[in-house]
C-alpha cells in the first residue's frame, strides 16, 4: 500500500525530505534540460501510464514524480504536451468519481476494504491537487503576461507561439472538481465530513481563484467555483472558515459581491439549507457599525450583496433582518442605503403567497407593516442620499405594486414634501416617485378634482341608501389604518376589481370633448354589490380624492423648481408635469405654460427637455389639431412667451416636425376656412405663420393677398390686434414677396398705415403698439421709406396743430404760450405725434445703418472698387462732397480705403443729420428737438398731463440714443425726472432707456452710476425690477463696470418682491460664472457697506449666505478667511464683529483655511468676549472636526480649548470693568448724598439749643463705643472684601437693589461734630448686615 497524500502548503515542498510516511517526490525529472522531442515522448509516456494502468497508479512512486516533474514545469511543455497531460488527468479523475460508490459494495477481489479506500483516497487526493496547480499555474501566468504586455505596448514583435484553448478546459476541470465534492466523500474519508487537510487546500484555492475578475468572465467556472463554495460550506460544516472569506474577498474586491449572493442562495436552494447565508447575515449585523465608516468601499460592498441577498433570498432574508436593524443607527450612509434596498426588494417579493394558518399570516403581515414603516421613517434621514434612495425604492414598490391603498396619500405626502428638500439627488428622487405614483395609480387614468368629488357624491348617496337605518359611518373608516393597511390588501383589492369599471367609466365621461361636468354627473351609479362593497369602494374614491389633491397642491413648487439652477430639476419636472397632464391633474396645463421660457436657457439639456416636452403636448398631433395647439398658445401667452414660442416655431420648422400640412391647417385658420373661426383665432394663427416666416421666407408669400385683405379689413375692427399682426407679417417678408407686394397692392397698404397711423379710430391701448410695427413695417417694404415717414409726421403734426399753412412751423412757436395751445387741443395727439417722430427718428436710424452695411456687402461681393454716390439720408441729408484735402490724403492712402473711408463718413453725416439738421432747417425731426426738450423742462405741465409726460419722456430718450450732443445736453434732465416723476411707468422708461444710453454712449454716463443704482431703491416694484434687468444685462455684458455700488444689487436679494428676488440671484450666478469669480473680489465690500446698513439681521444673513455659496473654489475660501479676519481689527462696532464672524462660519473650510484661522488669532482675539461672535467660532470648529485628519484634529481641539479659555477671560475682565465702573458710579452718588446730608445736619446744629449739654454727653460717649467697635469690624470685613474685587463686584451689581446708605448715629454736639467731618461714611447691606467704611474724597 502506498504512503498516504497530504496535501502540502505549496507544490515544490513535496520535494522536501519528511520524517513521517506520506507520500513525496523521490526523483523529480528536470524538465527544461530535454529536447522538445525527448519532452514530447515524455508526456506522451506519462499520459499512457495514465491511461492504460490503473486509476491508482498515479500513486505509484515512479508515476508520481513524473507527474509531478511536468506540473511543477508546466509552463514550460508545448501546447499539445499541455493538452495531453490535462486530459489525461482529468479523465482519470472523471472515472475515479463512479467509483468511489462502488467502495460500498462488496469487493470482487481479495483486495482488503480499507487498502482499497486507501487508493482511492490517495488518487483522489493527488488528481485534485494536481489539477488545481496547473489551473493556479496557468492563470498566474497569463496575468503575468498580461502585465507584461501593458508595459512594453510597442517594440519588437514577438514570435508568435500557437496557443491552446484553455477556457474550455478549466471550465471542464473546475466543473469535476464542483462534482467531486457532491458525490459521497464519507466512503472516502470515513466520516460525513472530508478531512481539514483536504478541505482548506480546496476552498483556499476556491477563493484565490475569485480574486480574478477576468476568471469569473467565464460562466462555466464562476458556475463551478461557486458550487463548490456552496457545497463546503454546507454540505460540509465549513461554514465559520467559508464565512469569514467571503467576508473578506467582499471587502476587498466589488467585483464578487454579485457571485457570493449567488453562491450563498445556490447553495440554500440545492441543499435546502440556509445555513451559509444566515452565518454571514448574523457576521454582518455583528460588526460594530464604526467600522463602516473607516471603510468605505466595504461598506459599499457589504451594502450590494445585502440588496442582491435580499433579491434571492428573500423569505430568508425577512426572518434575519432583525440582525441588521441597528445598522440604522450606525454613522455609514451606504450601509443605511443598502437596509433601505434590501427592505424594499423584502417588502416586494417576500410576502408574495404567503401560506399557513391564520397567526403565521398575521406574523408575515406584522412584519410587512413594521418594514413598511421602517421605510416611512428612513425618508426624514440626515443624508441626503438615503433620503434618496429611500424614494427610490417607494417608486420601485409602485413599479411593483406593493404599495396598498392605505399607504398610497401618505407616500404621496411624503414625496411631495421633499419637493422642497434642500439636496437635488433627493428632490430628484422624489420627482421620480411622484411620476411613478401616477403611472402606476389605482384610482383610475384620469384624475380631475371635479370628477371624482361628483362621483364620490353619488356613491355616498348610494351608501346612504344601503344602510338607511344606521348612522352614517365616516368613509374614512373604509380606508385601512397604517396597523391593518396589509390585512385588509386582499379585499380592498377584490372591491377595486368590482370598482374599476365605474372608474373607467367616470375617466371614459371626463374625456369626452365639449362635455360639461354636469352632463356626466347625470349618468346613473353602477351597483357595485353589496353594503361592504360599496363602503369600500366609497373608502377607494376618497383615497383618490385626496391623491390627487396632494399633487395639485404641488404645481407652486413644481413651478419654482423650473427655476431651479439643477438641469436634473427642471428635466424631471417637465416629465411629471407632462405626466400630471396626461393624468388631468388640476393646474397642470398652466404650469406647462411657464417652461417656455426655459427654451433660453444656456444649457443645452434643459432646451432639449422643454423642445421634447413641446412637441409631445403641441405638436405630436394631427395637423389640425397642432394648428389648433399653436394658435391658443400664440393667443393666450405673454410677450416673454411668445418669445420662446417664436423660438420654438423657428427650430421646429427648420427641422420639418411642423409640416406642411400644419401650416396649410394654420391658413384656414388665417382665412375662416375653418368654421367657428374667431378674429382673435385668426389673429394666433397669422402669430404662428410669423414665426414660422423667420427659417422659411416663403410661408407668407402664398397668402398675400389675404394679409392685406383680413389684417387690415374688417376683421381689424373686431380684433384690434390683428392689424399690428399683419404688419409684424409684412416684415418678415421676402424680397421677392416684398416686390410682388409693391407692385400690386403698394398703394393700398401704405394708404391704410398712413391712415392708421394718423386717424384716431384705434383705442389708445391698441395704437401705441400698432403704430410702432406700422413704422417698421414702412422702413422695411418701402423704396424710399424716409420720403413716406416724412409725410406721416407732417400730417401727424397738422392734426395736431390744427393748422394748413404759413411760412413758420407751429412748434416755432413761443414756448411761453404752450398752456394756451394745449388748452385748445387734445393732449392725446400731441403724444401721439411725439411717438411717431421719436420712433421714425429711431427706425431712420436703423435704415442708416442698414443701408450702409447693404452697401459694404455689395462692395465685397462685387470685389472692386466704384464711386460712392448714393443718397443715404434723402431728403434729410444732403451731402455733397469732400473737401479737397482729405480728398488727396484719400488718393494718397489708396482707392479702396478712401471709399470706406466716404462711407463712414457720409454714414456718421446721415445720423448727425437726423437731430442736429434742425439748425440748418432741412430737417423737420431736428426741428422739433428743441421743442420737445422744453416740453419736458416744464414740469408743472407735466405733473398736469401724466400721459404727455410719458410720451415725452419716451421722445427725449429716444431722441438722445440718436444724437451724442443731444444727450449729452439733456442728461441731467433725464436723472431729474427719473428720481422725481410721480408717474411710476415714466421712471420704468427713464430707467431702461438708461441702459440703451449706456451701450450707445458709455462714457457720457459713466459719470452717472451712482444714480443709476439708486433706481434699485425706488419704491415702485416695476421700476426696481427694470432697474435690476437693465444693470444685469449692462454687467453681464461687460458694458459697465462693477463698482462700489453693487451692495445696492445685493440688498435685491431680500426684496420684498419675488420677482426682483430672482432676478437678483440670477444675476449674482451668472456673474460668479465669469472669469474667475468677481463676487470674490467684491464680497469684502459688500459686507462692509451692507454691515453699516439699517438691514435686519435674518436679511444680511441670507444675502451673505447666498453670496458665499457661490465661490467654489478652495484657494478663494482660504483667501477670504485672511481677509475677513483681518476686518476685525478695523471696526469696533460689536454688530460689525457678528456679522464679519457669521460669514466667516458660512465659508467651506479646508485644511489650510483652518490653518489660517488659527495663525490669525491676534486680529480677532478681542471680539471674542461677545457670545454670538463666539457662535460663530464654535460653528467653524464643529466643520474642520468632520473633515480634519487626526494630525489636524488634535490642533482643532487644541485650538477650540483656546478659544474657550480666551473667551471667558475676556467675559470676566468685561464684566469686572463693567462692575467697577458701575460701583464708582454709585459711591460717586452716595459721596455726593452723604456730603450733602453733613452740611444739613451742621447747620442744624449751629442753630440748635445748648440745654441739657451734660446729659447729652454722656449719652453719647456710651454711642460712640457702640459704634467705634462696629466700625472697626466693618473695615476688616471691607479689607476682605476689597481683596476679592471680582467677587465683591458681582454682589455689588447683583444686589444695587438692596443697598441702603445710613448716617453714622451722631448727635449734634462738638463731639460728634468733629467725627462727622472726618468724611467716613458707614453703608449698610440689608441682606448681609456687612458694613463698608469708605472715606469721603471731598474731605
Amino acid at each position: 500500500m502506498a504512503p498516504a497524500f497530504i496535501f502540502p502548503p505549496n507544490l515544490r515542498d513535496l520535494e522536501a525530505d519528511c520524517d513521517d510516511d506520506r507520500l513525496s517526490v523521490q526523483t523529480p525529472v528536470d524538465i527544461s534540460s530535454l529536447r522538445p522531442s525527448e519532452l514530447e515522448e515524455f508526456v506522451k509516456g506519462v499520459s499512457f501510464d495514465l491511461s492504460d494502468k490503473e486509476l491508482f497508479c498515479v500513486e505509484e512512486q515512479e508515476v508520481f514524480d513524473r507527474v509531478y516533474s511536468l506540473v511543477r514545469d508546466f509552463s514550460l511543455l508545448t501546447s499539445p504536451c499541455k493538452l495531453n497531460l490535462v486530459e489525461s488527468l482529468r479523465s482519470n479523475l472523471s472515472v475515479l468519481l463512479p467509483n468511489v460508490d462502488s467502495l460500498s459494495r462488496i469487493p470482487q477481489d481479495d483486495t482488503p476494504v480499507l487498502d482499497r479506500v486507501s487508493s482511492h483516497r490517495n488518487a483522489f487526493k493527488i488528481y485534485t491537487f494536481f489539477l488545481l496547480h496547473i489551473v493556479l499555474a496557468v492563470e498566474s501566468n497569463q496575468n503575468s503576461n498580461n502585465n507584461n504586455s501593458k508595459v512594453a505596448a510597442s517594440g519588437r514583435k514577438k514570435r508568435s507561439t500557437p496557443s491552446w484553448n484553455w477556457e474550455p478546459q478549466r471550465g471542464r476541470i473546475v466543473s469535476l472538481i464542483a462534482n467531486s465534492l457532491e458525490i459521497n466523500l464519507g466512503l472516502l474519508f470515513g466520516s460525513t465530513d472530508p478531512d481539514e487537510n483536504y478541505m482548506s487546500f480546496v476552498v483556499k484555492n476556491t477563493f484565490s481563484m475569485f480574486e480574478n475578475a477576468a476568471l469569473l468572465k467565464d460562466s462555466n467556472t464562476k458556475d463551478a467555483l461557486c458550487r463548490i463554495i456552496g457545497t463546503c460550506a454546507t454540505k460540509y460544516h465549513y461554514t465559520a472558515q467559508s464565512c469569514a472569506s467571503i467576508l473578506h474577498l467582499i471587502h476587498k474586491c466589488d467585483f464578487v459581491v454579485t457571485h457570493m449572493a449567488e453562491t450563498a442562495a445556490g447553495a440554500e436552494k440545492k441543499y435546502a439549507d440556509g445555513s451559509l447565508a444566515v452565518a454571514l447575515i448574523r457576521e454582518i449585523g455583528r460588526t460594530n457599525p464604526k467600522d463602516y465608516v473607516r471603510d468605505t468601499v466595504g461598506a459599499e460592498n457589504i451594502g450590494r450583496f445585502l440588496v442582491e441577498l435580499a433579491d434571492q433570498l428573500p423569505r430568508l432574508m425577512s426572518t434575519n433582518i432583525g440582525i441588521l436593524i441597528p445598522h440604522f443607527g450606525g454613522e455609514s450612509y451606504k450601509i443605511r442605503n443598502a437596509l433601505v434596498g434590501a427592505l424594499g426588494k423584502l417588502v416586494a417579493k417576500a410576502f408574495k403567497d404567503v401560506e399557513g394558518e391564520v397567526s403565521s399570516k398575521s406574523v408575515w403581515l406584522r412584519t410587512k407593516q413594521a418594514m413598511l414603516e421602517i421605510l416611512l421613517e428612513r425618508c426624514r434621514d440626515i443624508s441626503a442620499y438615503t433620503r434618496s434612495r429611500v424614494l427610490q425604492v417607494w417608486a420601485e414598490l409602485c413599479e411593483d405594486h406593493a404599495v396598498s391603498i392605505g399607504l398610497w396619500n401618505e407616500v404621496a405626502v411624503i414625496a411631495a414634501g421633499r419637493l422642497e428638500d434642500k439636496s437635488a439627488i433627493v428632490r430628484k428622487s422624489a420627482l421620480h416617485l411622484l411620476i411613478m405614483m401616477l403611472q402606476h395609480n389605482p384610482f383610475g387614468p384620469q384624475l380631475r378634482i371635479p370628477s371624482f368629488e361628483a362621483t364620490l357624491e353619488k356613491y355616498k348617496e348610494r351608501l346612504q341608501e344601503l344602510e338607511p337605518a344606521v348612522p352614517v359611518e365616516s368613509v374614512l373608516d373604509g380606508i385601512p389604518s397604517e396597523n391593518d393597511a396589509d390585512e385588509t390588501d386582499g379585499e380592498i383589492d377584490h372591491v377595486n376589481a368590482e370598482g374599476e369599471a365605474a372608474k373607467q367609466q367616470e375617466s371614459v365621461a371626463d374625456s369626452l370633448p365639449h362635455v360639461e361636468d354636469g352632463n356626466t354627473q347625470d349618468s346613473s351609479v353602477l351597483d357595485v354589490g353589496n353594503l361592504e362593497q360599496t363602503r369600500a369602494l366609497v373608502a377607494s374614491l376618497e383615497a383618490g380624492l385626496r391623491f390627487s389633491k396632494c399633487i395639485s397642491a404641488t404645481m407652486p413648487t413644481l413651478v419654482q423648481l423650473m427655476a431651479s439652477s439643477s438641469a436634473t430639476d427642471v428635466e424631471n419636472t417637465i416629465l411629471l408635469l407632462m405626466r400630471c397632464r396626461q393624468f388631468q391633474i388640476d393646474g397642470s396645463e398652466a404650469c406647462l405654460r411657464k417652461m417656455l421660457p426655459l427654451v433660453f436657457s444656456q444649457d443645452k439639456s434643459i432646451y432639449e427637455a422643454v423642445e421634447s416636452a413641446f412637441i409631445a403636448i403641441y405638436v405630436k398631433k394631427g395637423p389640425t389639431e397642432t394648428a389648433k395647439n399653436l394658435l391658443n398658445l400664440a393667443v393666450d401667452s405673454s410677450i416673454g412667451d411668445l418669445a420662446a414660442l417664436e423660438l420654438l416655431v423657428d427650430a421646429l420648422v427648420s427641422k420639418g416636425d411642423i409640416s406642411n400640412s400644419t401650416i396649410s391647417a394654420l391658413w384656414d385658420y388665417f382665412s375662416f376656412n375653418v368654421s367657428g373661426v374667431t378674429a382673435e383665432q385668426s389673429r394666433g394663427a397669422l402669430s404662428v405663420l410669423c414665426m414660422a416666416a423667420k427659417s422659411s421666407t416663403g410661408v407668407l408669400g402664398s397668402h398675400l393677398q389675404d394679409i392685406i385683405d383680413i389684417g387690415f379689413g374688417r376683421w381689424a375692427k373686431e380684433d384690434r390686434l390683428l392689424a399690428r399682426t399683419a404688419c409684424l407679417a409684412l416684415q418678415r417678408l421676402s424680397e421677392n414677396d416684398k416686390e410682388k407686394l409693391l407692385s400690386n397692392s403698394g398703394g393700398r397698404v401704405f394708404g391704410t398705415l398712413q391712415s392708421l397711423i394718423t386717424g384716431f379710430w384705434l383705442p389708445e391701448s391698441i395704437w401705441y403698439s400698432f403704430a410702432d410695427k406700422a413704422i417698421s413695417a414702412i422702413y422695411s417694404i418701402h423704396p424710399t421709406p424716409e420720403v413716406f415717414a416724412a409725410n406721416v409726421v407732417k400730417r401727424s403734426l397738422l392734426a395736431v396743430f390744427d393748422c394748413s399753412g404759413g411760412d413758420e412751423s407751429p412748434i416755432d412757436t413761443d414756448f411761453g404760450s404752450l398752456n394756451n395751445i394745449l388748452s385748445t387741443m387734445q393732449v392725446t395727439k400731441l403724444s401721439r405725434y411725439l411717438f411717431i417722430i421719436s420712433h421714425v427718428a429711431l427706425n431712420q436710424l436703423v435704415y442708416i445703418e442698414l443701408c450702409v452695411r447693404k452697401i459694404q456687402k455689395q462692395k465685397a461681393k462685387k470685389g472692386k472698387a466704384g464711386p460712392i454716390s448714393e443718397n443715404i439720408q434723402g431728403d434729410c441729408t444732403e451731402v455733397n462732397e469732400l473737401p479737397m484735402k482729405e480728398n488727396s490724403i484719400n488718393a494718397e492712402l489708396g482707392l479702396a480705403a478712401s471709399e470706406d473711408m466716404a462711407l463712414d463718413a457720409l454714414a456718421e453725416n446721415a445720423e448727425k443729420e437726423i437731430i442736429s439738421g434742425g439748425s440748418s432747417g432741412q430737417c423737420l425731426i431736428g426741428h422739433c428737438a428743441p421743442f420737445l426738450s422744453k416740453l419736458c423742462r416744464n414740469f408743472s405741465l407735466m405733473q398736469k398731463y401724466p400721459e404727455l409726460q410719458a410720451s415725452g419722456m419716451l421722445a427725449l430718450c429716444r431722441f438722445m440714443a440718436i444724437d451724442s450732443v443731444f444727450c449729452e445736453a439733456n442728461l441731467q434732465l433725464l436723472f431729474t425726472v427719473v428720481e422725481s416723476a410721480p408717474s411710476e411707468t415714466v421712471r420704468s422708461n427713464c430707467i431702461i432707456a438708461m441702459g440703451d444710453l449706456a451701450v450707445r454712449f458709455p462714457n457720457l454716463l459713466e459719470p452717472w452710476t451712482e444714480s443709476m443704482y439708486a433706481r434699485l431703491r425706488d419704491p415702485s416694484t416695476s421700476v426696481r425690477k427694470n432697474a435690476v434687468l437693465v444693470l444685469s444685462h449692462l454687467i453681464l455684458n461687460d458694458m459697465m463696470k462693477v463698482k462700489g455700488y453693487i451692495n445696492e444689487m445685493a440688498v435685491r436679494l431680500e426684496d420684498e418682491d419675488e420677482r426682483i428676488s430672482s432676478l437678483a440671484k440670477l444675476f449674482f450666478l451668472e456673474l460668479s460664472k465669469k472669469g474667475s469669480n468677481p463676487i470674490y473680489n467684491l464680497l469684502p465690500d459688500i459686507l462692509s457697506r451692507l454691515s453699516t446698513q439699517n438691514l435686519e439681521k435674518d436679511a444680511f444673513c441670507n444675502i451673505m449666505q447666498f453670496l458665499i455659496s457661490s465661490i467654489k473654489k478652495d484657494k478663494q475660501m482660504e483667501a477670504l478667511v485672511e481677509k475677513l479676519c483681518n476686518r476685525f481689527g478695523g471696526v469696533t462696532d460689536i454688530k460689525q464683529w457678528e456679522y464679519i464672524s457669521y460669514c466667516l462660519a458660512q465659508l467651506t473650510f479646508t485644511e489650510k483655511g483652518i490653518r489660517k484661522l488659527m495663525e490669525s488669532f491676534k486680529t480677532y482675539e478681542h471680539v471674542l468676549s461677545e457670545n454670538s461672535v463666539m457662535e460663530h467660532f464654535k460653528n467653524i470648529i464643529s466643520k474642520g472636526k468632520k473633515f480634519a485628519k487626526p494630525e489636524l484634529k488634535s490642533c482643532v481641539e487644541e485650538f477650540e480649548e483656546k478659544l474657550n479659555k480666551f473667551h471667558l477671560e475676556r467675559k470676566e475682565q468685561e464684566m469686572t470693568a463693567r462692575n467697577a465702573q458701575v460701583h464708582q458710579q454709585k459711591v460717586g452718588c452716595l459721596e455726593g448724598l452723604i456730603v450733602g446730608k453733613d452740611n444739613a445736619e451742621r447747620d442744624a446744629e449751629d442753630d440748635g439749643s445748648q440745654d441739657g449739654e451734660g446729659s447729652e454727653i454722656a449719652d453719647r460717649s456710651k454711642e460712640e463705643g457702640s459704634t467705634q467697635t462696629s466700625e472697626n469690624d466693618s473695615e476688616e470685613k471691607a479689607t476682605e472684601s476689597e481683596g476679592n474685587s471680582g467677587a465683591f463686584s458681582e454682589v455689588i451689581e447683583s444686589e444695587t437693589g438692596d443697598m441702603e446708605v445710613t448716617s453714622p448715629k451722631i448727635s449734634r454736639r462738638g463731639a460728634s461734630r468733629s467725627k462727622a467731618k472726618s468724611g467716613e461714611v458707614v453703608m449698610k447691606d440689608r441682606k448681609g448686615d456687612s458694613t463698608v467704611r469708605r472715606k469721603n474724597p471731598a474731605k
